[in-house]
């Protein structure tokens, strides 16, 4: 990049979120629940899929459980990182229509899926909810770690539940503000990052 080159927003540092109150500490809290879950279960990850590639190598027999816990670990960052995504606006948009839309609109339209993206988020919460009801009855075991498969998707409703709270806070923040905002600490817009080559 050259010199003046403009630069890069970090939004990797302390989340502050832009809801008073009562709201922004449960707002802040979860980020920094979602931050330590999402932090760990990539380290551990690595930390097995190495030890894994290792032991297999050196001793020509991998872990008889590192898959199980691969399997735990995805579907944790995974559904810890919807609620991320939506915190920090990051989720893929399709805005041609929004964008040629003036701005009182694009806040009407906001808040609308804000509130209609809330809405699936605790529909499919409650759904997996009884999936996850369904395989506790069940009584199924992961074979090598030997604990009852419904652990593992306890994070499904859990990941849903946190993404329906972050996109209703969403709404709340629109409601509640001048400006057009994709969560509740991100303004709608584009930042110019484009650097002379």
């Amino acid at each position: 990049m050259s010199e003046k080159s403009p630069e890069l927003e970090d939004d990797t540092g302390t989340y502050e979120s832009g809801l008073p109150g009562f709201l922004g500490t449960i707002d802040v809290f979860i980020s920094k629940v979602e931050a330590i879950m999402l932090a760990v279960g990539v380290i551990l990850m690595a930390i097995n899929t190495c030890v894994n590639v290792i032991a297999r190598f050196v001793f020509g027999e991998g872990l008889f459980f590192s898959g199980e816990i691969n399997r735990i670990l995805i579907i944790l960052i995974t559904f810890a990182g919807i609620g991320y995504a939506a915190r920090h606006g990051r989720h893929i948009r399709m805005s041609a229509v929004y964008d040629a839309i003036p701005t009182k609109g694009r806040k009407v339209l906001m808040i609308f899926i804000a509130l209609f993206t809330s809405v699936v988020m605790f529909f499919l919460c409650y759904y997996s909810y009884g999936y996850v009801e369904t395989l506790y009855g069940r009584g199924r075991i992961l074979p090598a770690l030997g604990f009852e498969i419904w652990w593992i998707y306890i994070w499904v409703p859990i990941g849903f539940a946190i993404t329906g709270i972050q996109y209703l806070l969403t709404a709340i923040k629109n409601f509640t503000s001048k400006d057009v905002y994709l969560s509740t600490g991100v303004v709608d817009g584009y930042a110019d990052t484009e650097s002379e080559v």
